[in-house]
């Protein structure tokens, strides 16, 4: 029993080209068989472990798929769903069709439903919340470089969302900024071992996204090798500009990571000619992975 994950997250929202094109990821929602074979065989060998289901609208209007993925999932054991509130073919584009996420709330009564999609401040979170009726929010990408967004959430939240809680705090000056970076980026080496400094220079443009620091130290935060050329940057850069400089409440709510869109949907030749059709997609379909 003992190093058990608290849950496993089966994610069919992913809508790249090199995953749906192999079978993958938005592209199973649309074969409901091989869905429910996938999401009922998970269930049954996590035994106590929890199963959630995150997915899309569908992959595009004419085939929109939410629903009958929702309570599917809901009748084979899963513990909660959640839904991005856009198809596949608008990938991260305009915005999030949150009377959906209502839609589905209404059709699976059983188990918890969370809505996803354009939560970039905690006000989001409520408002969704309030106006769908869902049980929770799955945040994406709102926390890239924002990981201060989870205590702003359980601010205004309080202890029922429908009543509301406090105001969240005033987002951090440029100093605390960097402290977080340090931590975070350490975290992932740790996590991911020393490649884990490469995955981490996306995030230092996040994370100065809104501060005025100048497009010299941000090029200089692409080229780290490791933790303490890090730290040596953040540490020459708080001495070059005002180390108590606070964000630019307009960067809020500018994109972060993926903002393409829309794109038609790249799937299997012959992909829609049987949706009852169960055969697994392609083995490699599984190593590449990515966000939904």
């Amino acid at each position: 029993e003992e190093d058990r994950v608290d849950h496993i997250d089966l994610n069919f929202g992913c809508p790249m080209p090199k995953v749906t094109r192999k079978g993958g990821g938005a592209a199973i929602p649309l074969k409901p068989r091989l869905f429910a074979a996938i999401v009922g065989s998970a269930v049954e060998a996590a035994g106590d472990v929890p199963v959630t289901v995150k997915f899309r609208l569908g992959t595009d209007a004419g085939h929109l798929t939410f629903l009958d993925t929702g309570r599917i999932a809901e009748d084979l054991g899963a513990a909660s769903v959640a839904l991005h509130a856009r198809t596949a073919e608008q990938l991260y584009s305009g915005e999030a069709d949150w009377s959906a996420v209502a839609d589905l709330k209404a059709a699976v009564t059983g188990i918890p439903v969370f809505g996803n999609g354009d939560v970039w401040e905690p006000w989001d979170a409520l408002r969704l919340m309030r106006t769908t009726g869902c049980d929770g929010v799955v945040v994406g990408r709102g926390c890239l470089g924002r990981p201060w967004l989870f205590g702003d959430l359980a601010a205004v939240f309080g202890n029922e969302p429908s009543v509301g809680g406090a105001e969240p705090g005033d987002p951090p000056r440029l100093r605390e900024v960097t402290a977080a970076m340090s931590r975070h980026a350490r975290l992932l080496v740790d996590w991911a071992g020393p490649h884990g400094i490469k995955d981490f220079r996306k995030h230092t443009a996040w994370y100065m996204k809104g501060y005025a620091t100048g497009p010299a130290s941000r090029r200089d935060l692409q080229t780290i090798t490791d933790v303490d050329h890090l730290d040596g940057l953040l540490a020459r850069l708080l001495e070059e500009v005002d180390p108590d400089m606070t964000l630019d409440p307009e960067s809020l709510r500018i994109p972060r990571s993926h903002r393409s869109g829309p794109r038609p949907v790249v799937l299997p030749e012959g992909w829609l000619d049987d949706p009852m059709d169960a055969t697994p997609p392609a083995a490699d379909s599984e190593v590449l992975v990515s966000g939904g």
